[in-house]
């Protein structure tokens, strides 16, 4: 039988001239080695061949295309573009191993991936029929479907089947947590236009430093106005026209008259205007 070493260690009392303490002890013990699990290795090493053949597939398709569009362009952009023809098949294989729980969506991803097999494949034809060796070019060819098909049977082997009720269960429970990470940048939205709403209702509001927005100066003389209009502006005039000239008690009565706490700045600043004025 087959056994593996490992390392244990513990706490164990050592005393040293009668002091004991608890100091740590390393052991090492044989135990019986699990079998080798052989679907494991033989499932790593067919996506290992898989993505071995997807590679290659990639490496001949760009340097064919390549070729073939150099001689329209310059060898960089021809080279940049012959990419493009195995990228696109095996990017629809990555979206729709992403959608292998929802049939639905993933069966347009999959026609998609084989329209882009079969132009990526024609045109490695052709660049070996442009050049007298159709062999060669349908050689090529066959590269990107073999790779192609390896790709989708490593996959068949990574991939649990649902059975109809748990697919229906995984559906529902996916919606649900998709319409609240859809919500995350609708609130964040939402939460923006608040926010520029509020910013200019307090621009429109407040207009200026001045809390007081009748825009008249202290000393001109203005119609009356019930409470609701009135202005703190209009308050210190009135309690100046009564013979109020102490700084406090002008801020009594304007706040009495107004119902609510008045600027001390402002009031400040009209006994001044109508200091100068008189």
């Amino acid at each position: 039988m087959k056994t593996d070493r490992i390392e244990r260690k513990r706490l164990v009392p050592h005393t040293v001239d009668g002091v004991t303490e608890l100091v740590l002890d390393t052991e090492y013990i044989d135990v019986p080695a699990p079998p080798r699990d052989w679907d494991s290795i033989v499932r790593v090493g067919v996506t290992t061949i898989a993505g071995t053949l997807v590679t290659v597939s990639l490496v001949w398709t760009t340097a064919s295309i390549g070729d073939l569009l150099s001689m329209a362009t310059i060898a960089v952009v021809a080279y940049a573009a012959g990419v493009a023809f195995d990228l696109t098949w095996i990017l629809c294989m990555g979206v729709e191993w992403l959608l292998r729980y929802e049939p639905e969506r993933a069966a347009p991803v999959r026609r998609a991936g084989n329209v882009a097999l079969l132009i990526s494949m024609g045109a490695v034809f052709a660049h070996g029929q442009l050049f007298g060796m159709w062999p060669v070019g349908a050689a090529g060819a066959a590269v990107s479907l073999l790779a192609k098909r390896s790709w989708s049977t490593a996959m068949r082997v990574h991939a649990r089947p649902l059975d109809n009720r748990t697919a229906q269960w995984v559906a529902k429970q996916r919606a649900a947590l998709d319409g609240q990470l859809a919500m995350i940048p609708v609130r964040r939205e939402l939460l923006r236009g608040e926010q520029m709403v509020e910013a200019d209702r307090i621009a429109r509001t407040t207009g200026s430093a001045d809390p007081d927005p009748s825009g008249e100066p202290a000393d001109r003389p203005g119609p009356a106005v019930d409470r609701k209009s009135l202005t703190t502006k209009d308050a210190v005039r009135i309690a100046w026209s009564e013979g109020i000239r102490d700084r406090d008690a002008v801020l009594q009565d304007a706040a009495a008259r107004l119902g609510r706490p008045v600027s001390p700045d402002s009031v400040d600043r009209y006994l001044r205007d109508l200091k100068r004025g008189a």
